[in-house]
Protein backbone atom coordinates (compact mmCIF):
# COMPACT_ATOMS: atom_id res chain seq x y z
CA UNK A 1 0.00 0.00 0.00
CA UNK A 2 1.45 3.65 -0.91
CA UNK A 3 1.01 5.94 1.52
CA UNK A 4 0.93 10.36 0.79
CA UNK A 5 4.99 10.93 1.24
CA UNK A 6 3.65 14.64 1.97
CA UNK A 7 5.16 16.34 5.11
CA UNK A 8 2.41 15.70 7.90
CA UNK A 9 2.73 16.69 11.64
CA UNK A 10 3.73 12.88 12.46
CA UNK A 11 6.04 12.48 9.90
CA UNK A 12 7.70 15.74 11.02
CA UNK A 13 7.77 14.15 14.64
CA UNK A 14 8.90 10.93 12.89
CA UNK A 15 12.04 12.76 11.77
CA UNK A 16 12.96 13.76 15.23
CA UNK A 17 12.42 10.65 16.98
CA UNK A 18 14.85 8.85 14.09
CA UNK A 19 17.26 11.75 14.42
CA UNK A 20 17.40 11.54 18.57
CA UNK A 21 18.03 7.60 17.96
CA UNK A 22 20.99 8.00 15.78
CA UNK A 23 22.83 10.98 17.31
CA UNK A 24 23.13 7.42 20.66
CA UNK A 25 23.96 5.59 17.70
CA UNK A 26 26.75 7.72 17.30
CA UNK A 27 27.75 8.23 20.65
CA UNK A 28 28.11 4.40 20.95
CA UNK A 29 30.13 3.93 17.65
CA UNK A 30 32.65 1.02 18.42
CA UNK A 31 34.87 2.41 16.19
CA UNK A 32 35.18 6.02 17.50
CA UNK A 33 34.90 4.43 20.84
CA UNK A 34 38.25 2.57 20.32
CA UNK A 35 39.85 5.78 18.01
CA UNK A 36 39.04 8.50 20.46
CA UNK A 37 39.92 6.56 23.60
CA UNK A 38 43.16 4.38 22.83
CA UNK A 39 46.44 5.41 22.01
CA UNK A 40 49.91 3.78 20.87
CA UNK A 41 53.12 5.56 20.61
CA UNK A 42 55.31 2.93 19.58
CA UNK A 43 55.59 1.18 22.74
CA UNK A 44 53.02 2.49 25.30
CA UNK A 45 49.60 1.51 24.53
CA UNK A 46 47.28 3.68 26.34
CA UNK A 47 43.77 3.64 27.33
CA UNK A 48 42.02 7.33 28.17
CA UNK A 49 38.12 7.16 29.71
CA UNK A 50 36.61 9.88 31.10
CA UNK A 51 37.58 8.82 35.11
CA UNK A 52 40.34 6.90 34.28
CA UNK A 53 43.62 5.77 32.55
CA UNK A 54 45.14 2.41 31.75
CA UNK A 55 48.66 2.13 30.26
CA UNK A 56 50.49 -1.08 29.01
CA UNK A 57 54.08 -1.30 28.01
CA UNK A 58 54.37 -3.83 24.78
CA UNK A 59 58.07 -3.50 24.85
CA UNK A 60 57.01 -6.37 27.65
CA UNK A 61 55.47 -8.67 25.05
CA UNK A 62 57.13 -10.69 22.13
CA UNK A 63 53.78 -10.92 20.60
CA UNK A 64 49.91 -9.05 20.62
CA UNK A 65 47.13 -11.13 19.05
CA UNK A 66 43.50 -10.01 18.99
CA UNK A 67 40.74 -12.25 19.84
CA UNK A 68 36.89 -11.65 20.05
CA UNK A 69 33.06 -11.57 19.24
CA UNK A 70 30.14 -9.78 19.08
CA UNK A 71 27.79 -7.86 16.67
CA UNK A 72 29.91 -4.69 17.10
CA UNK A 73 32.89 -6.18 17.22
CA UNK A 74 34.49 -6.05 14.08
CA UNK A 75 34.50 -2.15 13.86
CA UNK A 76 36.62 -2.22 17.05
CA UNK A 77 38.82 -4.63 15.04
CA UNK A 78 39.27 -2.34 12.01
CA UNK A 79 40.53 0.43 14.90
CA UNK A 80 42.90 -1.67 16.64
CA UNK A 81 44.24 -2.50 13.39
CA UNK A 82 44.78 1.06 12.71
CA UNK A 83 45.82 1.58 16.52
CA UNK A 84 48.76 -0.78 16.41
CA UNK A 85 49.47 -1.23 12.73
CA UNK A 86 52.27 -3.55 12.58
CA UNK A 87 52.72 -4.14 16.04
CA UNK A 88 49.75 -6.40 15.91
CA UNK A 89 50.56 -9.76 15.25
CA UNK A 90 46.91 -11.48 14.04
CA UNK A 91 43.82 -12.73 15.87
CA UNK A 92 40.63 -14.09 14.95
CA UNK A 93 37.20 -12.61 15.84
CA UNK A 94 33.45 -14.16 15.11
CA UNK A 95 30.60 -11.67 14.10
CA UNK A 96 27.19 -12.12 13.16
CA UNK A 97 26.42 -12.67 9.20
CA UNK A 98 26.50 -9.35 7.58
CA UNK A 99 28.23 -7.14 10.54
CA UNK A 100 31.61 -6.91 9.13
CA UNK A 101 34.75 -4.78 8.20
CA UNK A 102 37.77 -4.85 6.21
CA UNK A 103 40.22 -6.33 7.88
CA UNK A 104 44.08 -6.80 7.31
CA UNK A 105 45.75 -8.67 10.48
CA UNK A 106 42.41 -10.25 12.26
CA UNK A 107 40.34 -13.26 10.24
CA UNK A 108 36.94 -12.73 10.82
CA UNK A 109 33.94 -15.55 11.06
CA UNK A 110 30.77 -14.76 10.49
CA UNK A 111 28.04 -17.20 12.52
CA UNK A 112 24.45 -17.04 13.47
CA UNK A 113 22.94 -14.93 16.33
CA UNK A 114 20.63 -15.41 18.45
CA UNK A 115 20.71 -19.33 17.94
CA UNK A 116 23.93 -20.48 17.83
CA UNK A 117 25.33 -21.98 14.74
CA UNK A 118 28.32 -24.39 13.23
CA UNK A 119 30.29 -21.61 12.09
CA UNK A 120 30.12 -20.44 15.96
CA UNK A 121 31.17 -23.32 16.80
CA UNK A 122 34.60 -23.49 15.06
CA UNK A 123 35.32 -19.88 15.72
CA UNK A 124 35.05 -20.79 19.49
CA UNK A 125 37.27 -23.59 18.84
CA UNK A 126 39.98 -21.65 17.04
CA UNK A 127 39.43 -18.66 19.50
CA UNK A 128 40.82 -21.79 22.27
CA UNK A 129 43.34 -22.42 19.98
CA UNK A 130 45.01 -19.30 19.95
CA UNK A 131 44.61 -18.58 23.69
CA UNK A 132 45.95 -22.25 24.64
CA UNK A 133 49.28 -21.12 22.28
CA UNK A 134 49.61 -17.74 24.21
CA UNK A 135 52.47 -17.22 26.82
CA UNK A 136 53.89 -14.99 29.22
CA UNK A 137 55.25 -12.89 26.76
CA UNK A 138 51.60 -12.63 24.97
CA UNK A 139 49.72 -10.03 25.03
CA UNK A 140 45.96 -10.73 23.86
CA UNK A 141 43.71 -8.31 23.25
CA UNK A 142 39.80 -9.18 23.37
CA UNK A 143 37.30 -7.57 21.94
CA UNK A 144 33.87 -8.36 22.87
CA UNK A 145 30.62 -6.44 22.65
CA UNK A 146 27.02 -7.90 22.88
CA UNK A 147 26.01 -11.22 21.19
CA UNK A 148 29.39 -12.43 21.78
CA UNK A 149 27.57 -15.21 23.76
CA UNK A 150 25.56 -17.23 21.28
CA UNK A 151 28.33 -16.30 18.59
CA UNK A 152 31.10 -18.30 20.33
CA UNK A 153 29.19 -21.66 21.34
CA UNK A 154 31.53 -24.25 22.54
CA UNK A 155 29.45 -26.93 24.24
CA UNK A 156 30.89 -28.71 27.31
CA UNK A 157 32.82 -31.87 26.90
CA UNK A 158 34.21 -33.42 29.60
CA UNK A 159 33.95 -36.00 31.92
CA UNK A 160 31.07 -38.17 30.70
CA UNK A 161 29.50 -35.14 29.65
CA UNK A 162 29.98 -34.61 25.58
CA UNK A 163 27.25 -31.85 24.69
CA UNK A 164 26.53 -31.16 21.12
CA UNK A 165 25.96 -27.86 19.10
CA UNK A 166 21.99 -29.04 18.53
CA UNK A 167 21.79 -29.23 22.52
CA UNK A 168 22.46 -25.58 23.16
CA UNK A 169 20.87 -24.54 19.95
CA UNK A 170 17.60 -26.37 21.33
CA UNK A 171 18.16 -25.15 25.01
CA UNK A 172 18.66 -21.72 23.59
CA UNK A 173 15.61 -21.60 21.43
CA UNK A 174 13.61 -22.55 24.94
CA UNK A 175 14.71 -19.96 26.85
CA UNK A 176 14.22 -17.85 24.65
CA UNK A 177 10.21 -18.52 23.33
CA UNK A 178 9.44 -19.22 26.57
CA UNK A 179 10.46 -15.47 27.75
CA UNK A 180 13.88 -16.09 29.59
CA UNK A 181 15.57 -12.56 30.40
CA UNK A 182 19.28 -12.21 28.84
CA UNK A 183 20.80 -12.31 32.34
CA UNK A 184 18.94 -16.18 32.81
CA UNK A 185 20.00 -17.36 29.58
CA UNK A 186 23.27 -16.44 29.82
CA UNK A 187 23.54 -18.23 33.09
CA UNK A 188 22.30 -21.64 31.44
CA UNK A 189 24.84 -20.58 28.78
CA UNK A 190 28.00 -20.13 31.01
CA UNK A 191 27.29 -23.79 32.78
CA UNK A 192 26.88 -25.00 29.13
CA UNK A 193 30.26 -23.69 27.61
CA UNK A 194 34.05 -24.40 27.92
CA UNK A 195 34.56 -20.64 26.86
CA UNK A 196 32.20 -18.88 28.60
CA UNK A 197 31.79 -17.59 32.10
CA UNK A 198 35.41 -16.91 32.27
CA UNK A 199 36.67 -20.12 31.32
CA UNK A 200 38.35 -18.31 28.55
CA UNK A 201 40.85 -16.81 31.01
CA UNK A 202 42.08 -20.19 32.07
CA UNK A 203 42.71 -20.98 28.88
CA UNK A 204 44.83 -17.97 28.40
CA UNK A 205 46.55 -18.29 31.20
CA UNK A 206 49.41 -17.39 31.82
CA UNK A 207 49.34 -14.95 28.71
CA UNK A 208 48.29 -11.56 29.75
CA UNK A 209 45.36 -9.85 28.56
CA UNK A 210 43.48 -6.93 28.19
CA UNK A 211 39.91 -6.69 27.35
CA UNK A 212 37.71 -3.63 25.41
CA UNK A 213 33.91 -4.47 26.11
CA UNK A 214 30.68 -2.94 24.53
CA UNK A 215 27.58 -3.60 26.97
CA UNK A 216 24.36 -4.95 25.82
CA UNK A 217 23.38 -6.02 29.29
CA UNK A 218 20.46 -3.97 31.47
CA UNK A 219 23.42 -2.89 34.53
CA UNK A 220 26.11 -3.59 32.81
CA UNK A 221 27.48 -6.29 34.66
CA UNK A 222 30.65 -7.73 33.12
CA UNK A 223 29.71 -11.53 33.88
CA UNK A 224 26.61 -10.89 32.14
CA UNK A 225 28.42 -9.37 28.73
CA UNK A 226 28.72 -11.95 26.56
CA UNK A 227 28.19 -14.68 29.24
CA UNK A 228 31.37 -13.15 31.06
CA UNK A 229 34.04 -15.09 29.03
CA UNK A 230 36.97 -12.72 30.76
CA UNK A 231 35.83 -12.45 34.15
CA UNK A 232 34.98 -14.54 37.05
CA UNK A 233 31.55 -15.78 37.20
CA UNK A 234 28.80 -15.55 40.60
CA UNK A 235 26.50 -18.05 38.91
CA UNK A 236 26.36 -21.10 39.86
CA UNK A 237 24.76 -24.83 38.37
CA UNK A 238 22.08 -24.27 41.22
CA UNK A 239 20.96 -21.11 39.80
CA UNK A 240 21.07 -22.50 36.37
CA UNK A 241 18.86 -25.25 37.48
CA UNK A 242 15.99 -22.93 39.06
CA UNK A 243 15.96 -20.94 35.65
CA UNK A 244 14.86 -24.12 34.15
CA UNK A 245 12.57 -25.07 37.18
CA UNK A 246 11.03 -21.27 36.84
CA UNK A 247 10.30 -21.97 33.12
CA UNK A 248 8.67 -25.24 33.72
CA UNK A 249 11.34 -26.69 30.78
CA UNK A 250 13.08 -29.57 32.72
CA UNK A 251 11.53 -32.53 30.47
CA UNK A 252 11.35 -30.32 27.55
CA UNK A 253 15.42 -29.59 27.40
CA UNK A 254 17.85 -32.11 26.41
CA UNK A 255 18.62 -34.63 27.63
CA UNK A 256 22.31 -34.45 27.74
CA UNK A 257 22.25 -30.91 29.19
CA UNK A 258 20.15 -32.10 31.95
CA UNK A 259 22.27 -34.50 32.84
CA UNK A 260 25.37 -32.34 33.09
CA UNK A 261 23.18 -29.61 34.92
CA UNK A 262 22.03 -31.93 37.49
CA UNK A 263 25.86 -33.38 37.80
CA UNK A 264 27.01 -29.97 38.03
CA UNK A 265 24.18 -29.84 41.50
CA UNK A 266 25.95 -32.64 43.15
CA UNK A 267 29.39 -30.98 42.50
CA UNK A 268 30.57 -33.52 40.31
CA UNK A 269 31.80 -30.67 37.80
CA UNK A 270 33.84 -27.89 38.04
CA UNK A 271 31.99 -24.98 38.51
CA UNK A 272 32.67 -21.73 36.17
CA UNK A 273 35.34 -19.14 37.13
CA UNK A 274 34.92 -17.35 40.63
CA UNK A 275 35.92 -14.70 42.48
CA UNK A 276 39.69 -14.59 43.33
CA UNK A 277 41.15 -17.32 40.87
CA UNK A 278 44.81 -16.96 39.81
CA UNK A 279 43.87 -15.80 36.00
CA UNK A 280 42.13 -13.04 37.14
CA UNK A 281 45.05 -11.34 38.30
CA UNK A 282 46.49 -11.56 34.41
CA UNK A 283 43.47 -9.51 32.91
CA UNK A 284 42.11 -6.16 32.57
CA UNK A 285 38.57 -5.36 31.87
CA UNK A 286 37.80 -1.63 30.19
CA UNK A 287 34.01 -1.13 29.83
CA UNK A 288 34.07 1.43 26.74
CA UNK A 289 30.36 1.96 26.01
CA UNK A 290 27.00 1.49 27.61
CA UNK A 291 23.49 2.55 27.22
CA UNK A 292 23.82 5.14 29.49
CA UNK A 293 26.22 6.71 27.11
CA UNK A 294 23.71 6.39 24.03
CA UNK A 295 20.75 7.99 26.37
CA UNK A 296 23.29 10.81 27.19
CA UNK A 297 23.80 11.45 23.24
CA UNK A 298 19.96 11.23 22.15
CA UNK A 299 19.41 13.54 25.37
CA UNK A 300 21.73 15.98 24.00
CA UNK A 301 20.25 15.91 20.33
CA UNK A 302 16.76 15.89 21.84
CA UNK A 303 17.11 19.35 23.77
CA UNK A 304 19.38 20.64 20.66
CA UNK A 305 15.84 20.29 18.53
CA UNK A 306 13.94 22.33 21.38
CA UNK A 307 12.45 19.37 24.14
CA UNK A 308 12.81 19.02 27.41
CA UNK A 309 14.30 15.64 28.38
CA UNK A 310 13.33 13.35 30.87
CA UNK A 311 15.49 10.63 32.06
CA UNK A 312 13.72 7.67 33.33
CA UNK A 313 16.15 4.64 33.21
CA UNK A 314 18.72 2.68 31.17
CA UNK A 315 17.37 -0.72 32.80
CA UNK A 316 13.94 -1.50 31.35
CA UNK A 317 13.10 -5.13 31.53
CA UNK A 318 9.58 -6.86 31.62
CA UNK A 319 7.68 -8.30 29.07
CA UNK A 320 7.57 -5.68 25.84
CA UNK A 321 4.07 -5.03 25.75
CA UNK A 322 3.26 -4.59 29.72
CA UNK A 323 6.14 -2.26 29.22
CA UNK A 324 4.70 -0.57 26.34
CA UNK A 325 1.06 -0.14 28.69
CA UNK A 326 3.56 2.08 31.30
CA UNK A 327 5.44 3.84 28.99
CA UNK A 328 2.11 4.94 26.68
CA UNK A 329 0.38 5.95 30.31
CA UNK A 330 3.97 8.12 31.43
CA UNK A 331 3.40 10.08 27.93
CA UNK A 332 -0.48 10.50 28.16
CA UNK A 333 -0.26 11.72 31.67
CA UNK A 334 2.49 14.12 30.20
CA UNK A 335 0.37 15.56 27.35
CA UNK A 336 -2.53 15.38 29.55
CA UNK A 337 -1.19 16.98 33.01
CA UNK A 338 2.38 18.14 32.39
CA UNK A 339 3.84 15.45 34.84
CA UNK A 340 7.54 15.08 34.77
CA UNK A 341 7.88 18.21 32.46
CA UNK A 342 6.10 20.43 30.17
CA UNK A 343 5.62 20.14 26.72
CA UNK A 344 7.69 19.75 24.37
CA UNK A 345 8.79 17.11 25.56
CA UNK A 346 11.21 13.73 25.19
CA UNK A 347 10.87 10.80 27.76
CA UNK A 348 13.73 8.39 27.32
CA UNK A 349 14.68 5.10 28.32
CA UNK A 350 16.57 1.98 27.85
CA UNK A 351 16.79 -1.54 28.52
CA UNK A 352 16.17 -4.73 26.64
CA UNK A 353 12.47 -5.92 27.58
CA UNK A 354 11.61 -9.56 26.43
CA UNK A 355 8.87 -11.26 24.44
CA UNK A 356 6.57 -14.27 25.16
CA UNK A 357 6.13 -15.90 22.24
CA UNK A 358 2.47 -16.95 21.75
CA UNK A 359 1.93 -17.32 18.13
CA UNK A 360 3.32 -17.66 14.33
CA UNK A 361 4.17 -14.57 13.51
CA UNK A 362 7.47 -12.56 13.02
CA UNK A 363 8.90 -9.57 15.03
CA UNK A 364 11.15 -8.14 17.65
CA UNK A 365 11.17 -7.05 21.32
CA UNK A 366 10.58 -3.33 19.98
CA UNK A 367 8.38 -3.86 17.40
CA UNK A 368 6.03 -5.24 19.56
CA UNK A 369 6.64 -2.21 21.86
CA UNK A 370 5.11 -0.19 19.44
CA UNK A 371 2.49 -2.06 18.34
CA UNK A 372 1.19 -2.83 22.44
CA UNK A 373 1.94 1.21 22.91
CA UNK A 374 0.26 2.00 19.29
CA UNK A 375 -2.95 -0.36 21.18
CA UNK A 376 -2.78 2.07 24.53
CA UNK A 377 -2.79 5.15 22.32
CA UNK A 378 -6.05 3.33 20.56
CA UNK A 379 -7.83 2.93 24.21
CA UNK A 380 -7.01 6.63 24.61
CA UNK A 381 -7.32 8.13 21.25
CA UNK A 382 -8.54 11.63 22.48
CA UNK A 383 -5.97 12.20 24.84
CA UNK A 384 -2.87 11.06 22.03
CA UNK A 385 -2.46 13.56 19.81
CA UNK A 386 0.44 15.12 21.11
CA UNK A 387 1.92 11.67 21.44
CA UNK A 388 4.75 9.48 19.46
CA UNK A 389 6.74 7.15 19.98
CA UNK A 390 9.84 5.15 18.82
CA UNK A 391 11.59 1.71 20.25
CA UNK A 392 14.35 0.62 18.46
CA UNK A 393 17.06 -1.81 19.12
CA UNK A 394 20.45 0.03 18.89
CA UNK A 395 22.08 -2.83 16.38
CA UNK A 396 19.96 -1.85 13.97
CA UNK A 397 18.13 -5.75 13.69
CA UNK A 398 14.94 -6.12 16.32
CA UNK A 399 14.68 -10.32 16.30
CA UNK A 400 14.99 -11.36 13.58
CA UNK A 401 13.60 -9.30 11.36
CA UNK A 402 16.07 -6.48 9.10
CA UNK A 403 14.23 -3.64 10.93
CA UNK A 404 15.46 -1.90 13.90
CA UNK A 405 12.16 -1.07 15.52
CA UNK A 406 9.11 0.76 14.94
CA UNK A 407 6.53 3.76 15.56
CA UNK A 408 3.71 4.68 17.07
CA UNK A 409 1.48 7.83 16.58
CA UNK A 410 -2.11 8.57 15.25
CA UNK A 411 -1.17 8.79 11.91
CA UNK A 412 0.03 5.46 11.95
CA UNK A 413 -3.24 4.24 13.65
CA UNK A 414 -5.08 5.63 10.70
CA UNK A 415 -3.18 3.51 8.27
CA UNK A 416 -4.12 0.84 10.56
CA UNK A 417 -7.58 1.43 10.32
CA UNK A 418 -7.44 1.84 6.33
CA UNK A 419 -5.61 -1.09 5.58
CA UNK A 420 -8.48 -3.44 7.99
CA UNK A 421 -5.95 -4.38 10.69
CA UNK A 422 -6.84 -5.68 14.17
CA UNK A 423 -3.69 -4.84 16.00
CA UNK A 424 -4.96 -6.80 18.70
CA UNK A 425 -4.80 -9.86 16.44
CA UNK A 426 -1.33 -9.37 15.13
CA UNK A 427 -0.05 -8.23 18.69
CA UNK A 428 -1.60 -12.12 20.00
CA UNK A 429 0.09 -13.41 17.27
CA UNK A 430 3.53 -11.83 17.96
CA UNK A 431 3.56 -10.46 14.39
CA UNK A 432 4.35 -6.94 14.75
CA UNK A 433 6.77 -6.95 11.82
CA UNK A 434 4.52 -7.75 9.51
CA UNK A 435 1.70 -5.27 10.73
CA UNK A 436 4.13 -2.33 10.60
CA UNK A 437 5.05 -3.29 6.97
CA UNK A 438 1.68 -2.86 5.74
CA UNK A 439 1.33 0.43 7.21
CA UNK A 440 4.98 1.69 6.63
CA UNK A 441 5.58 2.53 10.59
CA UNK A 442 9.12 0.52 10.75
CA UNK A 443 12.37 2.21 10.98
CA UNK A 444 15.38 0.26 8.84
CA UNK A 445 18.79 1.43 9.96
CA UNK A 446 20.35 -1.82 8.49
CA UNK A 447 23.56 -3.18 10.82
CA UNK A 448 25.17 -0.27 12.56
CA UNK A 449 27.73 -2.70 13.90
CA UNK A 450 27.33 -1.73 17.56
CA UNK A 451 24.94 -3.15 20.69
CA UNK A 452 24.00 -1.34 23.61
CA UNK A 453 20.40 -2.72 24.39
CA UNK A 454 17.47 -0.75 23.08
CA UNK A 455 16.10 2.96 23.39
CA UNK A 456 12.68 4.09 24.06
CA UNK A 457 11.41 7.64 23.15
CA UNK A 458 8.32 9.47 23.76
CA UNK A 459 7.72 12.94 22.48
CA UNK A 460 5.08 14.89 23.68
CA UNK A 461 4.47 18.37 21.38
CA UNK A 462 1.71 20.49 22.05
CA UNK A 463 -1.04 21.14 19.41
CA UNK A 464 0.15 25.22 18.84
CA UNK A 465 3.88 23.88 19.05
CA UNK A 466 3.77 22.25 15.24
Amino acid sequence: MNFDKEPSVYSARREDLNAIFRAGLNRVDPYRMLIDHVSFDGSILTVRLEHSQYSINLDNYSKVVAIGAGKATAPMALALEQILGDRLDGGLIVVKYGHVEKLERIETVEADHPVPDENGRRGAEKIISIAEQADEKTLVISLISGGGSALIPLPYRAGDHCLSLEDKQKTTGLLLSCGADIEEINCIRKHLSMIKGGRLLKSLAPARSVNFILSDVVGDALSSIASGVTCSDPTTYGDAWKIVAKYQIESRIPEPVRRLLESGLRGEVEETLKPGHEALALTENILIGTNTGALNAAAEEARRRGYEVVRLTSRIVGEAKEVAKILAGIAIDCAVQSTLARPPVCILSGGEPVVMIRGGGKGGRNQEMALAYLMEMERHEALCSEVSFLAASTDGNDGPTDAAGAFADLELLDRARSAQLDLGAYLNNNDSYHFYEKIDGLLKTGPTNTNVCDLHLSLVVPKDAD
